[in-house]
């Protein structure tokens, strides 16, 4: 057993998101679904109460609680991609699954949880401090889905 797990609150729908995100991400799987021992505020003995996974080896457990507790994008999940074609696969997968589309490479999944789909290459950008740091932060609020080929021009100042 982990000592840190993330618990991620879900409406109803803890087991169909896992399942989502063990198919979408590397290292990603799930590990065990748990029925209510009895009625609970959100649902009914036997339904799924909880649900074991992984994200990209981060272990999490999903709560169907119910409505009380929607996702904000105070907490999210951002996952580094390598280049154009692994954020967009990233980014297709949530939007094109009933997600929508946010600025600066965030995203949120059709059960509301916020993902950052962020390209190495901004993340070294932004490490590099100065003016680098400040074109490409400047490129990025511009869009929506990371541009690689954008930030690593911003990135030298073309």
């Amino acid at each position: 057993m982990n000592k840190n797990t993330i618990c991620l609150w879900f409406d109803r729908d803890a087991e169909e998101a896992a399942r989502f995100y063990a198919a979408t991400f590397p290292d990603s799987e799930v590990t065990a679904v748990r029925t209510a021992p009895s009625d609970f505020p959100g649902g009914k003995e036997g339904d799924v109460l909880t649900v074991e996974f992984t994200v990209c080896d981060i272990p999490c457990l999903g709560l169907n609680g119910g409505p009380s507790f929607p996702q904000t994008e105070a907490f999210s999940f951002q996952i580094a991609t390598e280049d154009q074609e692994e954020t967009d696969r990233y980014w297709n997968a949530i939007v094109g699954n009933g997600g929508e589309e946010s600025a600066c490479g965030w995203c949120r999944d059709k059960w509301g949880l916020n993902w950052q789909i962020t390209p190495r290459v901004l993340t070294e950008a932004m490490a590099a401090g100065g003016e680098e740091a400040s074109r490409a932060f400047e490129a990025m609020m511009t869009m929506r889905k990371i541009d690689v080929a954008a930030i690593e021009a911003a990135r030298k100042g073309a």
